[in-house]
């Protein structure tokens, strides 16, 4: 994945509350804007899905980040768009989960992230210095979508997606439920928040530039090349 460095470097202009809160920080422009929040740090806001919350707080995630961006985006009309994406979450391509996912015998678990799309490019300004032995090549899933969603909405739909991938691999995940697997994914993310100072960095290091973004949808595995259809209702 590209970062900050590749965002459109276009001056900000006094049109709304996000730019005006932006350009009071010293970000005149939108390359800059995303620079600025790259350096703050990793952290859950109070609100989880109030974006507008990471520049009062100091801090942000993956979701909050780059939905607020995307925020700044819309109101500069500029064609920045948020991007929902699952992908086959393993210790090689996210550092500090495989002991998680060894102790229950799973080979990888669906994780939801947020990131930008721009130019036919993914972009994450939430990358960390962590060094994961392999990039994120294969996403399962993805969908553009408003910074409104980044509550409710993602969370229901990683769900849904988790759902359909549990009733597709039974035998694999040794008959757990749904519940069980999310639970174990709660876990993993646990171990990813000890492991980096971004619980999002250690992935987001991993993601390097490849095919422009195509929306899809899958169960397969890391190791097969092939995707089967997904139905999901969020």
């Amino acid at each position: 994945m590209d970062s900050w460095d590749v965002l459109p470097h276009v001056a900000l202009q006094s049109v709304g509350p996000v730019s005006a809160a932006f350009v009071a920080r010293g970000s005149t422009d939108f390359r800059a804007a995303g620079r600025y929040l790259q350096g703050l740090p990793y952290g859950r806001t109070v609100d989880r899905a109030d974006f507008r919350a990471v520049l009062r707080e100091g801090k942000g995630t993956c979701s909050t980040k780059h939905a607020l961006l995307a925020a700044l985006a819309r109101e500069q009309d500029l064609p920045v768009v948020l991007t929902l994406g699952i992908y086959a979450m393993h210790e090689r391509n996210t550092p500090g989960v495989g002991a998680v996912l060894t102790r229950y015998g799973l080979a990888w678990l669906p994780e939801a992230h947020c990131y930008l799309t721009y130019a036919g490019r993914r972009i994450d300004v939430t990358r960390s210095g962590a060094a994961p032995s392999e990039p994120i090549t294969q996403w399962l899933y993805e969908e553009a979508i408003v910074p409104e969603q980044i509550g409710d909405y993602k969370v229901t739909l990683h769900h849904h997606y988790m759902q359909t991938w549990v009733n597709a691999n039974a035998d694999w995940i040794r008959g757990r439920s749904v519940e069980d697997m999310w639970r174990i994914r709660e876990e993993c993310i646990a171990a990813l928040a000890q492991w980096t100072p971004s619980a999002c960095g250690a992935r987001d290091a991993a993601h390097k530039r490849h095919a422009p973004v195509k929306r899809r949808r899958g169960n397969a595995s890391p190791d097969e090349d092939q995707h089967l259809t997904a139905s999901r209702r969020a």
